[in-house]
C-alpha cells in the first residue's frame, strides 16, 4: 500500500509538468496533476509521526522507570 503514495506523487508530478510544458496548457490537466500530486503527499505525511508524539512516549517510558 505504501508503494501506492509514491506512485501517485509521480504520477502527480509527471501530468502537473507535463500540463505546465504544452503551448496552450490544459488548465483541468494541471489541476488534476496537482490534487493527485497532493493527495500522495498527504497520505506519506499521515503515516509520518508527529515529533511531539515520539518526545511524549519517550518521556513516558522514562518515567515507569
Amino acid at each position: 500500500m505504501k508503494y501506492l503514495n509514491y506512485i501517485l506523487i509521480v504520477i502527480g508530478a509527471f501530468v502537473a509538468m507535463y500540463a505546465k510544458t504544452n503551448a496552450n496548457q490544459n488548465q483541468y490537466v494541471l489541476i488534476g496533476g496537482i490534487v493527485v500530486l497532493m493527495l500522495g503527499i498527504y497520505r506519506v505525511a499521515r503515516t509520518v509521526p508527529s515529533k511531539s508524539d515520539n518526545e511524549d512516549l519517550d518521556n513516558q517510558d522514562h518515567d515507569a522507570l
